[in-house]
């Protein structure tokens, strides 16, 4: 596979794409040991900028934490990683991931604390919209998935982790056999919880609905950003648990995520949505969001961390 960039970011050295590589015995490969993160660069009309940089490595730590894995760099250290490795590969607007995971540890499932390591890798390459350009103008087709998302206490689903992202294969691949551009995941007490790697918003009488992070959802860093937004245009917000038949009934329904941004759903099960496709809160949300790279939105958040 041609490299998608020229250096990768791993354990403090900038690598050739191709040069850098893991054991086959890595602890991560055998038991999905690992945490992750998705961030996206953007051009601005200042110039490069990461988006919520900061909010996205402390939520890498804050997974690292929750399976008690030692991260051997801090996240000031973090960050300049990833705008070093944007630097390096020449980058302007890119999508970033930052893993960490356990490396040789033997092939117990839980290793001892003095054969834990911890590899850290950054890479930075180009990819455009997760679920096709099309989508983010004219809606995807999507299902709700025969899996549910993972109960509570069984694994912990506020951690980006890799192996919670088997659950989201199998929605994914689901739907996507069948024709379909993503799968929806319903928790285990048949309510609403997430898409195959995105969180999901419906909208019924100019109101937002969305399932809350109890819902066995990733509380998404752009999920925030769109509530925040919302916020902002005084369009009110309900949290709360949503039967699945909601979906067939909403003005709207969107999903977000890094890679996804704030795509719009067009039809659920073949069922259209009223607006069938993307409704005015969708489209407002999405200049607003975008407004944030073209200088039309004012960041008064700070969310953007300038690379140079």
């Amino acid at each position: 596979m041609k490299p998608l960039a020229e250096k990768i970011w791993f354990n403090g050295e900038l690598k050739a794409w191709e040069d850098t590589k893991v054991h086959v015995m890595t602890h991560a490969l055998h038991y999905g040991t690992s945490v992750f993160e998705g961030v996206r660069a953007y051009d601005t009309p200042k110039g490069p900028a990461v988006f919520r940089l900061t909010e996205h490595t402390q939520r890498l730590l804050d997974s690292a934490r929750i399976y008690h894995m030692p991260v051997p760099y801090t996240l000031q250290q973090i960050n300049e990683a990833c705008k070093e490795t944007l630097r390096v590969n020449g980058l302007k607007s890119a999508y970033l991931r930052p893993i960490a995971f356990l490396g040789e540890c033997g092939m117990g499932v839980t290793p001892k604390p003095e054969n834990v390591r911890v590899d850290v890798a950054i890479a930075a390459f180009p990819w455009g919209a997760y679920l096709g350009d099309e989508g983010l103008t004219k809606g995807v087709d999507v299902i709700v998935s025969s899996w549910n998302r993972a109960a509570p206490n069984t694994i912990p689903v506020m951690a980006k982790a890799g192996g919670n992202y088997l659950s989201s294969y199998l929605i994914g691949r689901e739907a996507r056999s069948k024709g379909y551009v993503e799968g929806l995941g319903l928790g285990v007490d048949g309510r609403l919880s997430e898409g195959a790697g995105e969180n999901l918003f419906l909208m019924m009488g100019g109101k937002i609905y969305t399932p809350p992070v109890s819902a066995s959802i990733l509380g998404g860093i752009t999920r925030n950003t769109v509530l925040t937004l919302a916020r902002e245009e005084g369009i009110e917000i309900i949290e709360q648990d949503l039967p699945r038949e909601m979906l067939y009934l909403a003005d709207e329904v969107f999903m977000t995520g890094t890679a996804a941004e704030i795509t719009p759903i067009r039809t659920i099960d073949d069922i259209p949505t009223r607006e069938n496709g993307p409704g005015p809160i969708t489209k407002l949300l999405q200049t607003r969001f975008h407004g944030l790279f073209n200088g039309q939105t004012e960041d008064k958040w700070g969310w953007l961390d300038y690379v140079n």
